[in-house]
């Protein structure tokens, strides 16, 4: 795995080894109460943390470690970064390496999201869901689309011209098959690269381009900031 941002495959369905998914602030939560020994939970917690973390993510406005709020417990990926320089520094190797796995924990979740926001993305060039399509995009001007065998295009009210235009041609829903899905995530920044197959309705060929899709989070939620589609030659 890359140290500078870990990646990984995704040929198919997640396989998640917890039956429900664990919301990134409760993991947090649990990583800051274990830290230091400050708090030690009943061995039947111990057993199975996924009873604890959902009782946790349950107790909506209930105060954990004393006094502690809701805000105060969520901690993103710059703080845990600044926490594991702070440990290194002080050469507490054991308390760098617990927050080594709360970096990967966090990370690993922040790869499922923008996977999670490229699907909504494709479901929307699916269904030609406009609607949907302009709430998945970053406002401003600084935002590119690159449709196959087009130019760049810039700037949200232009790009979303631009599905239009291009759904003109279709007749939905399409058929859509991705394949060699991977994805990348860095700070506030993630991409999905992957081959993208389209086929109409009523068509028989598909149609093959290779894809770059890019995120950024903002205020918490992953949006599309550029999409780069290119014919490929299979």
């Amino acid at each position: 795995m890359a140290i500078q941002g870990s990646s990984f495959c995704y040929n198919g369905l997640r396989c998640l080894s917890q039956p429900l998914p664990i919301p990134k602030p409760c993991i947090t939560v649990v990583a800051k109460a274990s830290r230091g020994n400050k708090t030690k939970f009943p061995a039947p917690f111990r057993q199975n943390p996924h009873v604890l973390l959902s009782m946790l993510c349950q107790a909506e406005g209930d105060d954990v470690e004393g006094n502690l709020s809701a805000e105060s417990i969520i901690s993103d990926e710059q703080t845990l970064q600044r926490d594991l320089q702070i440990a290194i520094e002080e050469e507490n190797y054991a308390e760098a390496a617990k927050i080594r796995d709360d970096l990967r924990v966090l990370h690993e979740d922040s790869k499922a999201s923008v996977l999670a926001a490229n699907s909504r993305f494709y479901d929307a060039f699916r269904r030609g869901d406009l609607a949907t399509m302009q709430n998945l995009w970053a406002k401003g001007d600084d935002v590119c689309c690159v449709h196959p065998a087009a130019n760049g295009i810039s700037g949200y009210d232009f790009i979303m011209e631009s599905w239009e235009i291009v759904w003109m041609n279709y007749e939905f829903p399409l058929e859509i098959e991705l394949k060699n899905v991977r994805v990348h995530v860095k700070g506030d920044f993630g991409y999905v690269t992957c081959m993208e197959f389209v086929k109409t309705t009523k068509g028989n060929n598909w149609g093959a381009q290779f894809v770059t899709n890019v995120f950024e989070r903002i205020n918490g939620e992953w949006y599309i900031c550029i999409h780069h589609a290119s014919q490929a030659d299979l």
